[in-house]
């Protein structure tokens, strides 16, 4: 398992990458078919965000879904401590998951028991792109770009992610597993990209863009 330890506006100390391999060395333990784990620690220089200036993401990479935690504190540390206790949790309902999805397949329908899942699509390395002049989309998959919008202070970042059709409930499985409020996907059913988000209590909801509007 590799692990890369990045930083935004931040210098990764030789102390801090040893923290940090030490504690997503129990990754393996949740998902054996783990291919790499992507650190990303950043520092907010806003004075006035102070306790929450040291912000720690992290991504797991497998050869099941991504699965990543977020967490900010005054002290990275404490970020990383607090976000690898949310990336366990999401690693242990995955693990759950597949075995419940196993018991069914072999109790009540057996022919299904051989049938590959789908698997999802790898994410590349993260290495951030420098900060351009203008917006634009972005071409390489899982390479940040930035850039500023005109002459105001706001910093657009996007990324190019790769996707598989899914249906609305593995969509909703993926939005909990990475910790968002949303997941953007490919309705598997209607072609159509989707995106869905939490509403109050055990609501959702679905917005669908509807392609053929000219």
């Amino acid at each position: 398992m590799d692990v890369t330890v990045v930083g935004r506006n931040a210098e990764i100390s030789s102390r801090l990458r040893d923290y940090v391999e030490e504690k997503t060395a129990k990754v393996e333990q949740f998902d054996p078919r783990v291919q790499r784990v992507e650190v990303e620690v950043t520092h907010e220089r806003n004075p006035r965000q102070a306790d929450t200036a040291e912000r720690v993401e992290i991504t797991v990479i497998s050869k099941g879904p991504v699965i990543r935690a977020e967490a900010s504190s005054s002290d990275r540390y404490a970020a990383v401590d607090i976000a690898m206790g949310k990336l366990t949790e999401r690693l242990r309902r995955a693990r759950d998951r597949v075995k419940d999805h196993h018991r069914y397949a072999v109790v009540l329908r057996p022919e299904e028991a051989a049938v590959a899942p789908v698997p999802e699509p790898e994410i590349p390395d993260t290495d951030d792109a420098p900060i351009e002049d203008s917006p634009h989309a972005p071409t390489e998959r899982g390479v940040a770009v930035e850039a500023q919008l005109g002459d105001s202070p706001v910093i657009v970042r996007q990324k190019l992610y790769p996707a598989s059709p899914m249906t609305i409930g593995e969509a909703l499985d993926q939005m909990e597993l990475v910790g968002h409020p949303f997941y953007l996907f490919i309705d598997k059913e209607t072609g159509q990209p989707c995106a869905v988000y939490r509403r109050h209590g055990w609501t959702y909801g679905v917005i669908r863009l509807d392609t053929t509007v000219s």
